[in-house]
């Protein structure tokens, strides 16, 4: 399989820092259900896709994420 030559950039007004993630207990759903995981990690909140483990992580500050879960939980991202 090829390497990947996409370089990643910074985005604008990223207040993120570089975390180390290579160490992060993740976790799945409590029902084991999706692809989505989740670490905590110094004091954000690093999400990935199980399957593809390797691809990028979003971060999120705990304020992103409680806006995040709220709107899911109301249907806010309900693609049916």
């Amino acid at each position: 399989m090829a390497e990947s030559t996409i370089e990643q950039h910074p985005l604008a007004g990223w207040d993120k820092p570089e975390l180390d993630l290579s160490n992060a207990d993740w976790k799945s759903s409590s029902r084991g259900r999706g692809d989505v995981q989740i670490a905590f990690v110094e004091g954000f909140i690093a999400m990935r896709n199980s399957v593809r483990p390797q691809s990028p992580s979003l971060i999120f500050t705990p304020a992103e994420w409680g806006a995040f879960v709220s709107g899911a939980r109301e249907g806010e991202f309900d693609l049916t």
